[in-house]
């Protein structure tokens, strides 16, 4: 499938900020499943500065700009050609070895109730089928947290979302995390973009799902919010923790006032 993005991200600083420096990680990530046609990444008065791949395999770039600063406009375009891998990440190559993902944070800090969730959600499958078992725990997150926009917000745990029983796909996200780093489970936070038809109903096109690693198959992705596999639907962006660490955009500024934040992203397919 081939994708066409349209993103743009606009802070607001009242008053104006001294100055600011971006961390982005918003270029598409290099494996079998994706191949980047064109992408551009446009930060309005900035000076672009290093750029570098990191031990995740994620692309990044920063900008600075220098005060006064009022606003910054993050605008990324490009195209992707896409595949359906089932939701296996092949030919993506990265230094960081997966016991590196076994450290949850405080989003993805499991309490009892999500031990117990998880637990029970692979108490009939063998640790021999490690896959099965991954699958289990997405039904078993997206059948306790039901999909709510606007119940959670950006500092809700896995364990506050499970709690309350609604939330977003970065409350899935961290909560299929939290079970399975319960269950020893090597995973992670993973950003990118959906593309969804009309028939599909109503979805957030910038959107994050979790990577569990799988022996025998590497890291595999499990979208909790909709109970799938990452297919040809999706464009992967990068990887971390949780939410925070994986952001594509994380910023330092220099100031002190109120900043607003308005984002708009569209995802269509190309006719080939």
């Amino acid at each position: 499938m081939r994708l066409n993005v349209d993103h743009s991200t606009v802070y607001h600083f009242e008053p104006p900020m001294r100055g600011a420096v971006q961390s982005l990680r918003m270029t598409p990530s290099k494996f079998k499943g994706q191949q980047v046609i064109d992408w551009g990444i446009a930060v309005e008065g900035a000076e672009r500065g290093a750029a570098f791949r990191d031990g995740a395999g994620d692309w990044v770039e920063t900008a600075t700009l220098l005060g006064p600063v009022a606003q910054i406009t993050v605008h990324v375009t490009g195209t992707v050609d896409t595949v359906d891998l089932g939701g296996v990440l092949q030919g993506h190559r990265e230094r960081m070895p997966p016991a590196a993902y076994l450290r949850p944070s405080r989003a993805t800090k499991a309490d009892r109730a999500l031990r117990e969730l998880a637990e029970s959600a692979v108490a009939d499958i063998s640790e021999d089928d490690p896959l099965a078992r991954a699958h289990a725990l997405t039904v078993a997150i997206r059948s306790a947290i039901d999909y709510t926009p606007g119940a959670t917000n950006h500092s809700t745990t896995a364990a506050e979302a499970l709690s309350l029983g609604h939330g977003v796909c970065q409350d899935h996200s961290h909560a299929l995390i939290a079970a399975a780093l319960s269950l020893n489970i090597p995973a992670r936070y993973v950003t990118g973009y959906l593309f969804a038809s009309e028939e599909e109903g109503l979805h957030e096109a910038s959107h994050a799902w979790a990577e569990l690693h799988i022996s025998g198959l590497g890291w595999v992705g499990f979208d909790a919010s909709n109970g799938v596999c990452p297919d040809d639907r999706y464009i992967r962006l990068g990887s971390g923790g949780d939410a925070l660490e994986a952001s594509p955009i994380r910023g330092v500024s220099q100031g002190a006032g109120v900043e607003r934040l308005d984002v708009r992203v569209s995802v269509d397919q190309v006719q080939q």
